[in-house]
């Protein structure tokens, strides 16, 4: 890892779209964040929430916004934070809203449909909406959403990557892309159409609902199996993002089988079609468990009993082996994407 002082030295005169490369948060984790005894899981890659003690019961925190969509964005910004929540191990319960919409080209109507999305995912996952901001604000040109979700959790229930040990196996339910393909569905309706017929592009719409960008099934499931010692969801970046995040996080190397990796039908379609990378486009719906393998396959075998899918595609290796893909006889390194596929169709 770069020194701050040679960080420093090499950084861009403008940063690139899309996270901020790792190098960079960490300096600035490590520059601004404050220590708090009562804060047991504080800001850190690969992280996707912080944990705050609060007695018997422990505050699970989460902000996210919604960026790359404008349709159904109400019910993208509850799921994308409550997934957060869940791979904690925390119960989403609360949730606050900042909806910014743009100055001039805000009807009321497009304002009634997003708290109409919030409240109906709200009573969809049993969250109550308690609080939050709304604007009409120059700046922007369609409507951004920030959301922020708490929930609860126990110490015995808190899941982070630093319990991930040598040794353990990595799962992963439902598969990559699916949000993606939401979104490629909406930005490329007609051009999927044209070239797939109606019946596919309405489905590949619908991504978003079935097979769903939600987690919480899942890991409601692998928070009450004792072995599993880490959750993480995909999201921008996608699952080589995913992984590598979880890497530096743990510590550790990672070796992940390429053919068992699941891939929805209507996922690989659009990205192959688009030219997209799999690997490295927006994943919400996925969500990578790592444990035993004792705990993994009992991990598989539930979802599997409830319908979703799932499949143990990997193991967790020294840090000294790195991170790679095993494709037949070959080792292929896992890259760091700069910047999520998405943002090449959008």
């Amino acid at each position: 890892m770069l020194t701050g002082e040679a960080f420093w030295l090499d950084k861009p005169a403008v940063l690139p779209t899309g996270k901020l490369p790792q190098d960079f948060l960490e300096e600035m984790i490590g520059r601004f964040v404050r220590k708090d005894k009562r804060v047991l899981v504080s800001a850190g890659i690969g992280r996707d929430a912080a944990v705050i003690d609060f007695g018997e019961k422990l505050l699970v925190v989460k902000t996210d916004p919604i960026t790359f969509v404008a349709d159904d964005a109400g019910w993208y910004a509850l799921q994308i934070n409550a997934n957060d929540i869940a791979c904690m191990g925390g119960e989403p319960l609360w949730f606050l809203a900042t909806l910014l919409f743009p100055q001039g080209a805000t009807p009321t109507a497009l304002v009634e449909k997003t708290f109409s999305q919030i409240g109906a995912a709200c009573r969809k996952f049993g969250v109550t909406l308690c609080g939050g901001h709304t604007e009409i604000t120059i700046g922007i040109n369609r409507p951004l959403i920030t959301g922020m979700m708490l929930g609860e959790t126990t110490r015995e229930k808190i899941m982070q990557p630093e319990n991930i040990r040598e040794g353990d196996v990595v799962a992963i339910s439902k598969g990559l892309a699916i949000e993606a393909t939401s979104i490629i569905a909406r930005e490329k309706r007609n051009i999927i159409e044209q070239e797939y017929g109606r019946a596919i592009a309405k489905r590949c719409l619908k991504y978003f609902e079935k097979p769903g960008i939600s987690v919480l099934d899942e890991a409601r499931l692998a928070r009450e199996i004792e072995g599993i010692h880490a959750l993480h969801d995909p999201t921008e970046g996608g699952l080589n993002a995913a992984l590598h995040e979880l890497a530096r996080a743990a510590n550790v190397g990672l070796e992940i089988n390429l053919e068992l990796i699941p891939l929805p039908t209507e996922a690989k379609l659009l990205c192959d079609h688009f030219a997209l990378d799999i690997l490295s486009i927006i994943s919400s719906g996925a969500l990578i468990a790592c444990g035993t393998e004792e705990a993994c396959q009992e991990f598989v075998t539930g979802c599997h009993r409830q319908k979703i899918a799932a499949e143990i595609v990997g193991r967790v290796v020294p840090p000294e082996q790195g991170l790679y893909y095993r494709e037949r006889r070959k080792r292929i390194p896992i890259p760091r994407p700069q910047r999520d596929e998405i943002i090449k169709i959008l």
